[in-house]
């Protein structure tokens, strides 16, 4: 089982859960991947399986030959929760943390020209690095913060979470009308523009501020 990495504490452990994942929530990374914004959430699931921490290593599968990062907010569920509305909706944050949504652009291509679901394309293991998780009272307002990724020293991306085309406790109502949220879920709240192209011996750097920030680098198995 995977724990969290809490940034600040020692002891206090919380097993990730399932990972829940937006799509297109920044307008102009829907238009740099030609689509429109939705008018409502776009969900997708990650396994448990693909998470790692800072200081691990992306391993670049052998069945893509083009793998994207896509850097976001993390927000970490710290309760059970069902049909939860909007206004209590923050009550069952416990946290923020920086994540990469990591995705084989080849392999996700090809299934959404099929109408397949794009289970692989986000699934394999290494492809959700998520940073320590920072406890939401340390966070005075999670929907004004700047958020950016680097790879090799280079800013790839970098955007503000005012431009999330949803709120999060809108975000935490409309997951939890479908499925119930529970204690170490991650939702991971979509990336801006700038995803681009990740090669053997990459370094990324992903910062929330200065809050924390994420280290990996990228690896073929």
């Amino acid at each position: 089982m995977t724990f969290y990495q809490i940034q600040g504490q020692k002891k206090d452990k919380i097993a990730v859960g399932k990972l829940i994942c937006l799509a297109r929530t920044y307008v102009k990374h829907a238009q740099e991947m030609n689509t429109t914004p939705p008018l409502e959430p776009v969900l997708f699931l990650k396994p448990e399986s693909a998470v790692i921490f800072s200081g691990d290593s992306i391993l670049l599968p052998k069945q893509s030959q083009n793998v994207h990062h896509e850097v976001e907010l993390g927000v970490i569920i710290g309760k059970q929760g069902k049909n939860v509305s909007t206004e209590e909706a923050m009550d069952y944050v416990f946290g923020y943390c920086i994540a990469l949504d990591i995705t084989a652009r080849d392999i996700q291509s090809q299934a959404k020209q099929k109408g397949w679901p794009w289970s692989i394309a986000k699934g394999f293991d290494t492809f959700a690095p998520i940073s320590k998780v920072i406890p939401k009272q340390f966070i005075k307002d999670p929907h004004n913060l700047i958020f950016s990724l680097m790879i090799n020293g280079e800013q790839r991306q970098q955007a503000t979470t005012k431009d999330l085309l949803f709120s999060i406790p809108e975000i935490i109502a409309y997951i939890s009308s479908i499925m119930t949220l529970k204690q170490g879920d991650l939702i991971m709240t979509g990336t801006p523009e700038g995803v681009g192209e990740l090669h053997e011996g990459d370094t990324i750097e992903a910062h929330l501020e200065d809050y924390v920030t994420l280290k990996i680098e990228v690896k073929k198995p």
